[in-house]
């Protein structure tokens, strides 16, 4: 029955005006009304907030006033009866707060309850509006019409000054400038003069339409995937940025290691190939993730505390629309490196190879979705890579050396999937491979049998390349399932993450961190 449009003006990108309405409409009425239906509505709300002629402009484009009406216009779609807004004239100038407030103004004369905090309003929009109710403290000081507050406030011999904004005057005095008297003056003034009386209604008054349930999951996951493969397509920039990274990467490591796949003498630096391209698909699809994700969170949080749709929706369209522009970025640069490195052109050894790349980059943009749904921009750059090196670490132990570990220090090696994926890799491309041809004038080529690879990872035969690949298949999925609970405990906190949330404003107010 109620809507909360907040301070910031935080609107999907990529979309214009007309198609940020329609996707609102499809998510919060589904199919319960027609196309036409929709489209006359979104007309109308467009026409009544002055956006009409702005329809096909891209919601970055927008000045400030426009913006904020379009915040309003996306939360009148499914005509909510209570619409709460906070502070709906911040950040934008004179003339467009003065119209914002007018355009409420006629909202609520169309018989919608509009209710708005507002600090220190122009005289102007002071009196645009119908019932004003101050506060200081937690206590009530006036209660009434716009146009009463000077002659309330002179019935207890307090003279606003002339020429003074009322609203100005009211505000000083309750931030203590004039006294503590004329606080408690008024407080006992509105608790005698202006008590609140119940109002005796009928229960029906209140009781939700049951003929508007909800839409449907699969139906809010349609619209959600839509939307963002709308802003995906047409965030070229971002995807050419991505594409001439992959590219970059693929010519420096392919030519690093140049022509090495079949030649016994450089099999142990081309080891360090496979180790590279597992250290690639551990950071560039967790970067972009921590940059970006804390952003879409506040805008999925608005949306979801505004009954659009359910955060499961969300995730799994997010989850769908991320594969192929992963697989596709990943293939560019595995075929680059592939090629150039000289690696065994055999379609199942090229599968395994990509396959075990691919489920690696999933993993990784699953842990950056778990820490970016915890921590905001800056702590998730620092501590995104931070986090990573001790996977690093531990799955890079006993290498070169025969002896074996000790058992926490093997369990350790076996916590980090990069091992399981840099097994595989190795199995892909030497599991069940002949001796290596070495070059004529290399006299002893020790590396020219794949055995010797094998023992270099710490193992006398080669690993089981399936069994690896089900371990990084059973990570991803425990990694998708903490990403998913980390998201639902930023949206919905138990009392556990309420607490850690407590805590952690404790720390930053008494060590000052911002």
């Amino acid at each position: 029955m109620s809507c909360y449009i907040m301070q910031q003006d935080l609107v999907q990108p990529k979309l214009t005006i007309l198609e940020a309405m329609t996707f609102a409409a499809d998510l919060k009425l589904g199919k319960r009304k027609s196309q036409f239906e929709k489209s006359t509505a979104i007309n109308e709300i467009l026409n009544i907030l002055r956006l009409w002629k702005s329809r096909n402009t891209f919601t970055e484009n927008l000045s400030g006033g426009e913006r904020k009406r379009l915040m309003i216009a996306l939360e009148l779609v499914n005509n909510p009866p209570v619409i709460f807004l906070d502070e709906p004239t911040t950040g934008v100038d004179e003339l467009s707060s003065l119209q914002c407030i007018e355009l409420l103004r006629t909202l609520a004369h169309f018989g919608r309850t509009i209710i708005c905090s507002i600090h220190t309003p122009s005289a102007r929009t002071f009196k645009k509006f119908d019932n004003i109710y101050v506060i200081t403290n937690g206590q009530c000081i006036y209660r009434g019409t716009a146009s009463g507050l000077v002659p309330y406030m002179q019935s207890i011999d307090i003279e606003c000054p002339k020429h003074y904004n009322p609203a100005d005057f009211v505000v000083e005095i309750s931030s203590g400038e004039y006294g503590s008297d004329l606080i408690e003056r008024m407080i006992t003034c509105v608790e005698t003069k202006l008590p609140i009386l119940p109002i005796d209604r009928s229960r029906q008054m209140f009781e939700l339409e049951k003929k508007n349930p909800n839409i449907f999951w699969f139906d809010q996951f349609n619209v959600l995937i839509k939307r963002m493969m709308t802003q995906l397509f047409r965030d070229t920039y971002n995807m050419h940025l991505k594409i001439v990274l992959h590219v970059f990467l693929g010519l420096v490591i392919g030519g690093l290691f140049f022509n090495m796949g079949n030649d016994g003498s450089k099999a142990l630096f081309n080891f360090g190939f496979c180790f590279a391209c597992i250290i690639v698909f551990l950071y560039i699809p967790m970067l972009p993730v921590l940059l970006t994700y804390p952003g879409q969170i506040l805008l999925m949080k608005r949306e979801h505390f505004n009954r659009w749709y359910n955060i499961s929706a969300y995730y799994w369209a997010l989850t769908v629309v991320n594969i192929p522009q992963q697989i596709l970025l990943a293939v560019i640069y595995l075929t680059m490196v592939y090629l150039i490195t000289g690696q065994p052109l055999e379609w199942q050894r090229c599968s395994m190879f990509f396959s075990t790349c691919f489920l690696c980059t999933f993993i990784s943009e699953s842990i950056a979705h778990s820490i970016a749904s915890t921590l905001n921009v800056v702590n998730s750059i620092f501590f995104g890579p931070v986090i990573t090196c001790p996977l690093i670490l531990i799955a890079m132990q006993n290498f070169g050396d025969p002896t074996p570990l000790p058992i926490y220090r093997t369990l350790l090696m076996y916590m980090s999937y990069i091992r399981y994926g840099l097994e595989a890799l190795i199995a892909a491309i030497y599991g069940d491979r002949k001796k290596l041809p070495c070059p004529l004038e290399e006299i002893y080529c020790h590396f020219s049998s794949p055995v010797e690879i094998f023992r270099i990872i710490g193992r006398q035969t080669a690993p089981n390349f399936w069994m690896n690949i089900f371990v990084l298949v059973i990570i991803l999925c425990i990694c998708k399932g903490i990403s998913y609970y980390l998201l639902m405990q930023r949206i919905r906190p138990n009392k556990t993450f309420q607490m850690f949330h407590l805590i952690g404003r404790l720390v930053k107010k008494h060590f000052n961190v911002q």
